[in-house]
C-alpha cells in the first residue's frame, strides 16, 4: 500500500467525520465543498477534520481510488465512506445524515 493509500485509510479511521474536499472548511474552493460543510455544520458536527487535496495531488488522486469515486468533496464517518455532496444532501433531507453523524461522535 502506498503512503498515500496509508495517510489516506489512517486519517479515515482515526476521526469521527472527515470531508476530503478542495479548500478550507474556513475557505471552500468549490460549491460542492461549501455545501458539504454547511450541511456538516447545520448538523452540529464538532469534530470535523478536513483534507484540503488542492494542497496535495497524491492525496488528491489518492482518494478518488481509495473509495473507488471520482469527484470531491467525500464524507467519511465513523471510517466508511459515504459519499459525495449530492448524497449528503439527499441523506440530510431525510435525516440519516444527522443519525450518522450522531452515532459517530461526532456532534457531542
Amino acid at each position: 500500500m502506498s503512503d498515500v493509500q496509508t495517510f489516506i485509510r489512517d486519517t479515515v479511521t482515526q476521526h469521527p467525520v472527515v470531508l476530503f474536499m478542495k479548500g478550507t472548511a474556513q475557505f471552500p474552493q468549490c460549491g460542492f465543498s461549501g455545501k458539504a460543510i454547511q450541511i456538516l455544520k447545520g448538523n452540529g458536527v464538532k469534530k470535523l477534520v478536513t483534507v484540503n487535496v488542492l494542497e496535495d495531488d497524491d492525496v488528491r488522486q489518492g482518494i478518488k481510488e481509495f473509495s473507488s469515486w471520482p469527484t470531491i468533496p467525500q464524507l467519511y464517518i465513523s471510517g466508511e465512506f459515504v459519499g459525495g455532496s449530492d448524497i449528503m444532501n439527499e441523506m440530510n433531507e431525510s435525516g440519516e445524515l444527522k443519525t450518522m453523524l450522531d452515532g459517530s461522535g461526532a456532534t457531542a
